[in-house]
Order: C-alpha cells, then structure tokens, then sequence
C-alpha cells in the first residue's frame, strides 16, 4: 500500500512539475515577445511544414543561445525574420553558408528543408540560437492543450482530481491531528482529575490527624 501511494505522489509531482514548467516558459517569452531566455534556453513551437521531415508542425523544440562564430553549415538556427515575407515571423530554419559582411557581422545563408528557395539574408544579431533537440513530451503536452478535447480529458480532470484527492488527504490529517489533540486533552484531565483525587485523600489523612491530636 504504500509502495502505490508513493508511485502515485511521484507520478502526480512529476507531472505538476512539468505542467508549471512547461506553462511557465510559454508565459514568459510570450509577454517578454521572445527577448527573455531561461539559462540561455528558449522553446519554439514548429508552425510550416518547411522543415519536413526533420520537424512536423506542432513540434517543440529547444533553442539555446550560442556564440555566433560557433554555429556551423548544417546547424538549424532560430531567428527573426526582417525581410519581405519573413518580416517580424520566427523562423528556424538549416544554414547551408556562412560569410563574412561588410559590417563586420557573419551572414547565414538559411534554407528550409523542404522550401526549394533560399531565405533571405540572415545577419548574426537576427538569431535566437540552435536547436538543440525536439521536446518529445512537451510537444504531446502541446498537441493536448490546443484540442479541446485533450485539454479537458488529460489536463483538466486529472488536474481536478490531483487537487481533490491533495484536498482530501490535507482534510483526513487534520482530523487526525484535531483527534490526537483531543486525545492528549483528555489524557490530560484524566491526569489532572487522579492528581486532585490524591490531593484531596492527602488533605482528608491530614484533616484525621488533626482530629486525632485535638
């Protein structure tokens, strides 16, 4: 029994974790527009297939900052889009070349995967950083909360019950702890009623003695 009991308090404060976590980053980049990472982290969700078969849409994914001379040919970058059609859109996308411009900053020649056109020109500050991998179970947290019915069925109720049955418990030791109060008072007058009761038979052989004297 208590082996289930422990399987269940772990199962539900993992997934507490995860579901505060997970909402938590999602908050903060969306009020901050992006401008704020957690340790250098930051989490994308997929939205074109333009990356297909490497990343669907729906996918989440994990960028971290890097130094910009440290990505490579071949790495997939995040970055704000500044031109035409990609203007003011986050993008991620494969570099395919890499030059110096005349600014001083490097240039990334970006392409999707499945795009047979080239992005326009990426300058270095335009870039949040590489992927680094693809959140299996933050991207199936994510498909559930944008169904409705996921969201209500896997997020909702087990949400529901993972605070009624904390409720519960909380509920349940408070009235052990009030019954072991009341226990202890009771103990406690039954002492003090034993304690009066030989007092009184002191004060009753005292009150004999005097008599005996008198």
């Amino acid at each position: 029994m208590k082996t289930v009991k422990f399987v269940i308090s772990t199962i539900k404060f993992i997934l507490t974790i995860v579901i505060i976590v997970f909402i938590a980053v999602i908050l903060i980049q969306r009020f901050s527009n992006n401008n704020i990472s957690l340790a250098g982290y930051r989490i994308f969700t997929v939205v074109t297939e333009s990356m297909v078969p490497k990343y669907k849409v729906g996918d989440v994914i994990l960028v971290k900052e890097e130094e910009k001379s440290n990505i490579q040919i071949g790495d997939d970058v995040t970055y704000m889009g500044k031109v035409g059609s990609y203007a003011d859109k986050i993008v991620t996308h494969q570099v395919i070349n890499i030059e110096n411009g005349e600014d001083g900053l490097l240039k990334f020649h970006t392409k999707g995967i499945a795009n047979e056109d080239e992005d326009p020109l990426v300058s270095e500050e335009q870039i949040y950083g590489v992927v680094q991998t693809k959140l299996q179970i933050v991207t199936f947290l994510n498909g559930i909360i944008n169904n409705m019915y996921g969201m209500y069925f896997l997020i909702i109720i087990p949400l529901a019950i993972i605070m009624f049955t904390e409720f519960k418990a909380f509920k349940e030791e408070k009235e052990d702890y009030d019954e072991e109060d009341e226990d202890d008072s009771e103990e406690k007058d039954d002492n003090e009623k034993i304690i009066d009761k030989k007092a009184k038979k002191r004060k009753e052989k005292r009150a004999k003695r005097r008599r005996r004297y008198e």
